[in-house]
């Protein structure tokens, strides 16, 4: 078995574009809260008035604005369901998003019992920071996911050989390898989007009779609300019990709901993804499947037994 000539690909270096915007979005997030806004005496009442929203709630002490600007972006990332939707892209935004929690957690609690008579700093954390550097945490966050976004893109690899079509992927501890016959190919389909049309790659989906090449998706408010540990309702709670519950269903159920959808699946495991010898892998797969499928098969032995008919005459 041997690869064929151009049968090998990888996805283009601008394959995963929109995780290298959505870690810079993040990053302006934080130089956002970092060097606020100045408006000047004309400006509208909108800027005027959202200036006013970041310097009140954006202190680097009890930075409650971020968070919740950060959370509609964690929201509105997974449910637009695109690309950068995925579980573990979520999980590093709800993390980012409540790391300023969790550094100045000691300020809320201290806050709070002051308003009861305790001393200033009587519950501060040693060894936690005072403040949330927005620079810094943002600079460090924007480095790492983009360092892993492109140990990621770079860990796909795809092959077209005199056999078979193999894709490989090797991530960290993960691998996965994938082999599908010529003769069990159905379709083949190209989609080039907007942006690949611009950039000059396109994605490559193999459809089989087996169901591979299609994706059904169905998270939904329930399937993420059900699961929040401490939030199921039970029979001593109190009014106080019941409120604080619904409120982290709520907000839970918020941040987790996706549309359900049934689509082609252009996961990067199991397609040549945004590749950019797009044309060339669709004419070898298009050739490879007409060599080895059954109907160009039985034409080769009707041409092979008119042969040994016309031979013995």
């Amino acid at each position: 078995e041997e690869i064929l000539e151009n049968g090998e690909a990888r996805p283009s270096t601008l394959a995963f574009l929109g995780m290298y915007v959505l870690g810079a979005l993040v990053f302006g997030v934080h130089m956002l809260f970092h060097n606020g806004i100045s408006t000047a005496d004309d400006a509208p009442i909108w800027l005027k008035l959202t200036a006013a929203l970041i310097e009140l709630t954006g202190g680097e002490t009890l930075p409650i604005g971020f968070v919740l600007v950060m959370c509609f972006v964690t929201w509105a990332n997974r449910m637009l369901n695109i690309s950068t939707s995925g579980k573990w892209v979520t999980v590093s935004l709800l993390a980012i998003t409540f790391l300023p929690i969790v550094i100045t957690v000691d300020n809320l609690i201290s806050t709070i019992a002051g308003w009861f008579g305790a001393a200033d700093g009587a519950y501060e954390i040693p060894f936690l920071p005072d403040t949330y550097n927005y620079f810094l945490s943002g600079l460090a966050f924007v480095l790492v996911f983009w360092a892993f976004t492109y140990k990621y893109q770079r860990s796909f690899s795809y092959a077209v050989t005199t056999n078979a079509i193999i894709f490989q992927h090797a991530f960290l501890l993960s691998r996965s390898h994938r082999r599908i016959l010529f003769d069990r190919i159905s379709e083949v389909m190209v989609e080039r989007t907007p942006m690949g049309t611009l950039l000059g790659y396109a994605t490559v989906t193999i459809m089989t009779d087996s169901g591979v090449g299609l994706v059904e998706e169905s998270v939904g408010v329930s399937a993420g609300a059900a699961g929040l540990p401490g939030s199921s309702p039970s029979g001593d709670d109190t009014a106080a019990d019941k409120v604080r519950k619904g409120l982290f269903r709520s907000m839970f159920a918020f941040l987790t709901y996706q549309r359900t959808t049934r689509r082609v699946d252009h996961d990067p495991r199991h397609c040549f993804y945004k590749i950019r010898k797009w044309e060339d892998v669709k004419l070898m797969l298009n050739e490879m499947h007409r060599k080895h499928s059954q109907s160009n098969m039985l034409e080769d032995i009707k041409t092979a037994l008119n042969a040994a008919e016309e031979s013995e005459a």
